[in-house]
């Protein structure tokens, strides 16, 4: 079973950045789409970047023009830049992969790195 790798969170501070990194412990193949989504106790897991396999970008609303989102498809490594954080960007944030191919499909999840910002 492939795991999700995730690493780069950690606290800062309001205004700063951080740069969340997830790299699958194994090869993938057939990658429709990688993602982070985040979560919050209490909450639902909310989707917060995608970057589908055509090459198409979304981006929540609440993180659009702060974050970037960035896959090397050679790896398949997937990152995710956030800048000027707010208090409201503290979750748990999640790394996830989706693909298949003729005979299987996957839906990977990494275990979650905390994000916390506060001063």
């Amino acid at each position: 079973q492939v795991q999700l790798v995730e690493s780069g969170g950690g606290l800062v501070q309001p205004g700063g950045s951080l740069r969340l990194s997830c790299a699958p412990s194994g090869s993938i193949f057939g990658v429709y789409a990688m993602g982070w989504y985040r979560q919050v106790p209490g909450n639902q897991r909310e989707l917060v970047a995608v970057i589908r396999s055509v090459g198409v970008i979304s981006y929540s609303d609440s993180v659009k023009g702060r974050c970037t989102i960035s896959r090397d498809s050679r790896t398949n490594t997937v990152t995710l830049q956030m800048n000027s954080l707010k208090p409201e960007d503290t979750a748990v944030y999640y790394c996830n992969a989706v693909g298949g191919s003729r005979d299987t499909e996957y839906d990977y999840w990494g275990q979650g790195t905390q994000v916390t910002v506060s001063s």
